[in-house]
């Protein structure tokens, strides 16, 4: 059995690890000071799908890059050891 005190400073030693959670959006802000009337996110972080790509998936031509990428991607070791297999020694 643990004594109060034991259990009184773990709960502490668990508060002190920063856990955190994101907090609700609310349309009114109800004076938490970080939301905005607008309902608009606090952080400067786009939201939404494909947000976090460094590239746009749906842009002209993006299609054929990806493949060409993917095939050099993996046609390049094979080409590698066949010119190895084929060159002079």
């Amino acid at each position: 059995m643990l004594s109060r005190a034991a259990i009184r400073t773990n709960a502490v030693f668990v508060a002190r690890r920063g856990f955190q959670t994101t907090r609700t959006q609310r349309a009114g802000g109800h004076g938490h000071g970080e939301l905005t009337g607008s309902g608009a996110s606090p952080y400067h972080y786009p939201e939404g799908p494909r947000s976090n790509l460094p590239f746009d998936p749906l842009k002209r031509g993006f299609a054929i890059k990806f493949w060409a990428y993917c095939a050099t991607g993996f046609g390049l070791p094979f080409g590698i050891a066949v010119w190895q297999t084929k060159k002079n020694q």
